[in-house]
C-alpha cells in the first residue's frame, strides 16, 4: 500500500504564522513580482504563472491569508495575527 500524506491542523499553524507575519508578506509579494516577471517574458502557457503571481502580489500587498480557514482564522491580516497571540 502507498503511503498517504496527512497535514495536521498544528503542522500549518507555524506555517501561517509565517505568512501572516510582515516577512511572509515580503515573501508573498516578491514571490508573486516573480511569478509575473516569469509569466511575461516566458509568455504562452506561462502566463498562467502570472495570473497566479497577481494572487500572491495582492494578497501580500492587501495583507490577507487566503489559508485563514483552513484553521478557521480570520482572513484579514490584523485579525489573523491577533488570533495567535490570545
Amino acid at each position: 500500500m502507498g503511503a498517504t500524506a496527512h497535514i495536521t491542523i498544528g503542522a500549518l499553524v507555524p506555517v501561517l504564522v509565517f505568512i501572516g507575519s510582515t516577512r511572509g508578506r515580503w515573501a508573498r509579494a516578491t514571490a508573486g513580482a516573480a511569478l509575473i516577471i516569469v509569466g511575461i517574458v516566458f509568455g504562452g502557457w506561462w502566463a498562467l504563472l502570472a495570473a497566479l503571481g497577481l494572487v500572491f502580489l495582492a494578497v501580500g500587498i492587501l495583507d490577507f491569508c487566503l489559508l485563514a480557514p483552513l484553521v478557521g482564522r480570520p482572513v484579514r491580516g490584523p485579525a489573523f495575527r491577533a488570533s495567535f497571540s490570545s
